[in-house]
């Protein structure tokens, strides 16, 4: 009995170490098993084999060609030698990490989406390895090591981003572009939501991850008797006309202590809250909650009533720094605005005192904006905060227009809210850091990319039932749904991102047409409340072939005010935007003078700045001698231990790599395409490797379908 009992000591022991060597595997420095890293959303990389005095070195060392060309943003994940990442279709796939050749790649489907895709996720258990992505409202599950759908998770394989949602999420778009947070037999997902009023709840959700069955829901607008429902009007959480106030840019974990924090987007309609008056708990906060049942810890709102767009953009960073004398392990989340609001970890106290300074009030009859923003005192913005006439940029041709147009605005203090006749957004909507995050190091430093690129947005009246009524059917859906970025006469903005359409006829298909409405395609997102019946309504008014016979009938328009109708409240959302486009000069530049992007070290200890640079080019400007300006970028950086700092995301289609301790560039090199994507690092057969996605095709760049890896020779 006595070597029967010993011998299942023996066996039951080394299953243990298996186990544990297993899971230390998985986290070892050779890998990079999560999104951005690890759960800490660092960007780190303990690897030091590429470093200050080689990396001049550096060769391709692999191309891997998706054929499936079109904006990656995905930051690939790499275990024992595999990477797993997704095309510009959101096709997830396996290659050898030492060569790019390829294991296996889920077969396209003719519904695939359009959307673009940061990632997936990896989990095992034993022998249980799988791969977690997402495609449309549906979190799918795949066997890791042969690609094939794992049937007994949810539905054959697959389980609803709508789940915990509730009924009026059933014909509303929701998607992820985010990989989820995995805790445990948990994962946390983040959703991406239509802006508007026809927004769908954005609650956050956790599900497992082995029956695919929703696990928790956490509220993010409050029902009746839960903590903060007195900062919303009564009953907006039913969702009539708000929505939103979810997690799109992902989540960071601390596993030890159990706390995931997740970083909350705005309220929808993001740019009028007339109907949404009051603070608008949990929108706009970096909310501590308990990872394995969701209940709230902690919680900061970072922006009040946001009518701004101002959402945070990236996972907050779990870091370890000096504080008065301690180590702290803090919480720091980079913001749109130019912020990095530092916490402690476990009691949400800010490390730097954060000040409720006044902002200007609205214009806009109706919308009733917050008196003050928190202003956090350290670090100082990363990106300028105002925009005046002795900013506008010097190079431009057309001075004189722009400071005209300037003029007319609204314009030159932070959280100037949206107007009748326009309001400069600045650093902008896509300003300040964006959603590739930052870069952080074991000593406390951040490492953030910034934009500054103002926009100019205008507030108008939505157009009243009568106009509505008015218009053919195509055109009503057009002007319901489409002509916010598209504008009235279709001719787009191309500068800000918004494609003409006019005469999309002879550059697309009927069903090409149809399948971006359907889905969406790269951040435009898909239109899931039309029906097959107004989907060929709308194409036809696109194709300029609209019939009377695809009729719908009488298009509920929006209510031009709050008034009584058959004894019922109509409901007073009033406002939409008339007026959407970056500020640039007659060449297509920025409109504000230069830096319009940096990269910066901020040393989170003592909240000072340890260097800041300009970040990209223009190669035309360059060209003519004017000094670095700074360009736009998308995807972060990546920070290893040897002392570099890896970044790409610009436009030129660079690759650079900086001296992490004083932002000077080491080594750089020319892409296939432009790289809007965070690259990873890793080892495989004791050699480090750089990985990138290059997909292009973003702020009008080339197209790409490859994902390139360097190495040293």
């Amino acid at each position: 009995m006595k070597k029967l009992i010993s011998l299942l000591v023996l066996v039951l022991s080394i299953v243990l170490l298996s186990w544990a060597f297993g899971k230390k595997d998985l986290f070892s420095k050779s890998n990079w098993p999560e999104y951005l890293g690890g759960p800490d959303r660092n960007h780190y990389s303990a690897l030091q084999q590429i470093n200050a005095s080689n990396v001049s070195q550096l060769k391709v060392a692999w191309e891997y060609h998706t054929l499936d060309s079109g904006q990656i943003q995905c930051n690939p994940i790499i275990v024992n030698g595999v990477l797993y990442g997704m095309t510009a279709s959101t096709q997830p796939f396996a290659i050898d990490a030492a060569t790019g050749q390829e294991k296996w790649r889920k077969q396209k489907e003719a519904d695939d989406r359009l959307s673009s895709s940061r990632g997936l996720v990896y989990w095992e258990d034993g022998v249980d390895k799988r791969i977690l992505y997402t495609k449309g409202e549906w979190l799918c599950a795949l066997n890791a090591l042969t690609g094939e759908k794992i049937l007994s998770f949810g539905d054959s394989g697959r389980t609803s981003l709508k789940s915990g949602l509730g009924p009026t999420a059933k014909d509303k778009m929701v998607i992820s572009n985010t990989p989820g947070t995995v805790f445990d037999d948990l994962i946390v997902m983040p959703l991406r939501i239509s802006e508007g009023n026809d927004a769908s709840l954005g609650h956050i959700q956790a599900f497992n991850i082995k029956t695919g069955k929703l696990a928790w829901v956490f509220h993010t607008i409050p029902q009746p008797g839960e903590y903060g429902y007195e900062t919303w009007p009564k009953d907006v959480y039913k969702n009539k006309l708000v929505g939103a106030a979810n997690n799109w840019s992902g989540m960071s974990v601390d596993r030890k202590r159990g706390i995931l924090f997740i970083p909350t987007g705005s309220a929808a309609f993001d740019f009028y809250g007339g109907d949404r008056k009051g603070a608008n708990l949990f929108a706009n906060c970096l909310l501590a909650l308990d990872a394995k049942t969701g209940k709230r810890l902690w919680h900061y709102q970072l922006v009040h009533h946001d009518i701004l767009d101002r959402d945070p953009p990236a996972p907050p960073n779990l870091i370890t720094v000096n504080h008065k004398g301690k180590k702290v392990d803090a919480v720091a989340q980079v913001t749109k605005q130019g912020f990095v609001f530092v916490f402690d970890r476990v009691t949400g106290k800010p490390l730097f005192p954060i000040e409720e300074r006044p902002v200007p009030a609205s214009d806009v009859p109706g919308e009733k904006s917050w008196p003050t923003q928190p202003f956090p005192t350290k670090p100082a913005p990363y990106a300028r905060q105002s925009f005046t006439e002795a900013d506008i940029n010097p190079y431009a041709e057309n001075r004189d227009s722009l400071t005209a147009a300037l003029r007319k605005s609204r314009h030159g203090s932070p959280f100037m809210p949206l107007s009748k006749q326009g309001t400069i957004i600045f650093p902008g909507l896509d300003g300040g850091a964006e959603w590739g995050g930052a870069a952080a190091d074991p000593e406390g430093i951040l490492y953030v990319n910034s934009n500054e690129m103002p926009w100019l947005i205008a507030l108008g009246k939505t157009a009243s039932e009568a106009q509505m009524a008015a218009l053919s059917s195509g055109n009503r859906l057009y002007a319901a749904n489409c002509m916010n970025c598209h504008g009235s006469e279709r001719k787009g903005n191309p500068a800000s991102g918004y494609p003409s359409l006019i005469g999309i006829g002879s550059k697309r298909t009927r069903d090409y047409i149809t399948n971006i409405i359907t889905y969406g395609k790269g951040m435009m997102p898909g239109f899931a409340n039309l029906n097959e019946q107004k989907k060929k309504a709308l194409v036809a008014f696109l194709l300029g072939e609209e019939k009377a016979e695809i009729g719908l009938g009488k298009v509920q328009g929006p209510a031009k005010s709050a008034t009584k109708t058959a004894g019922k409240a109509s409901p007073a959302y009033s406002y939409k935007i008339s007026g959407y486009s970056k500020f640039l000069d007659k060449n297509g530049l920025p409109g504000v003078n230069p830096p319009w992007g940096t990269l910066n070290a901020i040393d989170l200890n003592t909240g000072e700045y340890k260097w800041k640079i300009p970040y990209g080019e223009y190669p035309e400007l360059a060209a003519k001698g004017i000094p670095q300006t700074g360009a736009e970028s998308y995807g972060g950086p990546v920070v290893t231990a040897s002392g570099l700092l890896f970044i790409a995301g610009t436009k030129d289609k660079k690759f650079r790599v900086y001296d992490k301790n004083n932002g000077k560039l080491i080594w750089e090199t020319v892409l296939p395409a432009a790289g809007f994507a965070t690259p990873s690092t890793y080892e495989v057969n004791g050699k480090q490797y750089i990985v990138i996605a290059c997909g292009g095709t973003k702020l009008g760049a080339a197209a790409g379908d490859s994902y390139v890896a360097f190495a040293l020779p």
